[in-house]
């Protein structure tokens, strides 16, 4: 039987500080918000060619520069370029793709998606309802089918996972879009399920382990469930950075899943469940 519980404080220092950092670099610099949240015009060409992304940019510069982002795609075959909210009007984005197509001639125009600032803002409001609504139906969900400090216990780890795949996106300067929230709803929902199974095992073997401790039945219930959370979660780890590694357009989706996924089998194996244990043994405490 593993000792999980008996190393608590370790398994919280060691998220604690990973969530400082991230926090704490979030506070001073903030996210990297695409265009999805602050708006903006995202152009995506196919160069069909050979060329010196240097090249590109030195035409973006003379219509706005320091306003741009720009990055090859698809194996260097396309550059995506990211022009900031109200930096350039429609005409002279027509007139700056024009002038890349006739520098480069085998050179076309993909796509173009423009987003408003104010559309930004609502989706950031929606996002932030979203993950809260979700958040109190998982509790009453969970409270109703176990008992509150399970449902306590969830949040908490679930809280974690966002926070630390937050930190991380803010840590290394990624760019956060439409699809990062999709991204987090499903690491939540997923990370709930594998903590509903170890909570299952743990409300199973309180009948059966009368005699033991909270301790030692936490222990047990999550050596017992430990096999199949870590061969699920590598399962789905191998497709889902297959996806990342094959599938350049879905990216901005698979990146924070596989970030969050990892984290989300963390925080069900060290953090759920010796939070369960400290909420028991200080009602113990309480009532004693």
């Amino acid at each position: 039987m593993l000792k999980i519980v008996e190393k608590t404080k370790l398994w919280f220092a060691i998220s604690l500080f990973i969530i400082v950092i991230g926090m704490g670099t979030m506070a001073v610099k903030g996210l990297n918000l695409g265009i999805d949240f602050k708006g903006g015009t995202a152009l995506t060409i196919g160069m069909n060619q050979k060329f010196d992304k240097s090249d590109v940019d030195k035409i973006v510069d003379k219509y706005a520069k320091g306003e741009y982002l720009s990055k090859t795609v698809d194996n260097g075959k396309d550059i995506e370029i990211i022009v900031k909210s109200d930096a350039l009007s429609a005409d002279e984005i027509a007139t700056m793709v024009q002038e890349i197509k006739t520098q480069f001639k085998s050179s076309d125009l993909v796509s173009q998606d423009t987003t408003g600032a104010s559309v930004g803002n609502e989706l950031k409001s929606k996002a932030i309802v979203a993950l809260i609504f979700a958040t109190i139906c998982m509790l009453v969900y969970i409270g109703i089918r176990f008992e509150f400090k399970f449902g306590i216990a969830a949040i908490i780890a679930l809280l974690h996972d966002v926070l630390i795949t937050l930190g991380v996106y803010a840590v290394f300067r990624i760019p956060v879009n439409a699809p990062f929230i999709a991204a987090i709803l499903t690491i939540i929902g997923y990370s709930i399920n594998d903590t509903i199974v170890i909570f299952d095992r743990i409300r199973e073997n309180q009948r059966i382990m009368r005699k033991s401790s909270i301790e030692e039945i936490a222990n047990t219930s999550i050596t017992q469930t430990l096999a199949r959370s870590i061969n699920t979660v590598l399962t789905v780890l191998i497709s889902i950075i297959a996806v990342y590694a094959l599938v350049p357009s879905i990216r901005e989706l698979s990146e924070p899943l596989i970030i969050g996924i990892a984290v989300g089998c963390y925080s069900s194996i060290f953090i759920a469940s010796p939070v369960w244990v400290v909420l028991k043994k200080r009602k113990k405490r309480v009532t004693a």
